[in-house]
């Protein structure tokens, strides 16, 4: 009885003693990464090694090691820097305009292939994104476009998980009765899309915006093989190839995921809203 009141007074207050144990444990774990992280790049490569993992260099180190980032190949890191921002954003405009009607059509209208096209957009949503590089590469092979930035944009631009995180929302979070009643008003399918759901559609904008510019900004793989020059090479590639001390190469790091962060604070209530869009339904 005493631990079934203890039970019941837990799930009341909302406090679970185990679930914070394994929240701290995960915090503990990515964080302490992260703080080596942002405290190497304020220590020298003899202090890295010698001193304290967790202990503070100086703010002059720090400033020493931008200088030497900066002067590092005449500014490369910040050419990939540029590279990747161009890359990124480009595509995820590109994934948006394509992701979000797509999404729409699967999930309210009816067409003759739709269910198969769904069926496609699942199959290639679970297939691993290595084992589409050497068909990517024959067909940009074919079209000349190897080397060009487009090479890079237009492979991330085709985003299935934005189509199918689109779907769903569409499919469970907007009633079917507003799209009828704006039709009954005069709205063609184009009209309502833009006029009704589109507002409605914030949440899940956000939530295919992060994860395709996160998708884009970290993809590795598909640069490295389709840019042959060191110039062309966003930072996630340009990484691999800093020949500089470990603490300009910390620096480089921190600068490769302050975008992510960036944007994940600011789109964050965003990505909460359109997340729990449709976990009910009434």
């Amino acid at each position: 009885m005493a631990a079934r009141t203890r039970w019941r007074h837990t799930r009341l207050t909302g406090r679970n003693p185990l679930a914070i144990v394994v929240l701290l444990l995960f915090a503990v774990f990515f964080g302490l990464p992260m703080l080596w992280l942002l405290l190497a790049t304020t220590k020298t490569a003899h202090q890295l090694v010698d001193t304290n993992p967790l202990s503070f260099g100086s703010w002059h180190t720090l400033k020493e090691n931008w200088d030497a980032l900066i002067r590092y190949q005449d500014g490369a890191v910040f050419l990939w820097l540029r590279n990747s921002v161009v890359y990124a954003f480009v595509a995820l405009a590109i994934t948006l305009l394509v992701s979000i009607p797509a999404g729409y059509a699967l999930a309210m209208t009816d067409f003759p292939g739709r269910r198969t096209l769904l069926a496609t957009t699942l199959v290639v949503l679970v297939m691993p994104s290595t084992t589409l590089v050497v068909p990517l590469f024959l067909e940009i092979n074919a079209v000349h476009l190897i080397g060009s930035m487009w090479s890079i944009i237009l492979p991330f631009s085709f985003y299935p998980f934005g189509v199918y995180l689109a779907y769903v929302y569409f499919n469970t979070a907007i009633p079917r009765s507003l799209l009828e009643a704006a039709r009954l008003d005069g709205c063609t399918e184009f009209g309502a899309f833009r006029r009704v759901v589109l507002p409605l559609a914030t949440p899940v904008i956000a939530l295919v915006g992060f994860f395709s510019f996160t998708a884009d900004w970290t993809n590795y793989f598909l640069p490295y093989v389709l840019l042959p020059q060191s110039t062309q090479l966003p930072i996630q590639v340009g990484l691999g190839y800093i020949s500089a001390g470990r603490p300009e190469l910390a620096l480089a790091t921190v600068l490769a995921i302050t975008p992510i962060l960036v944007v994940f604070v600011f789109s964050q209530r965003f990505l909460i809203t359109g997340m729990l869009a449709g976990a009910a339904k009434d």
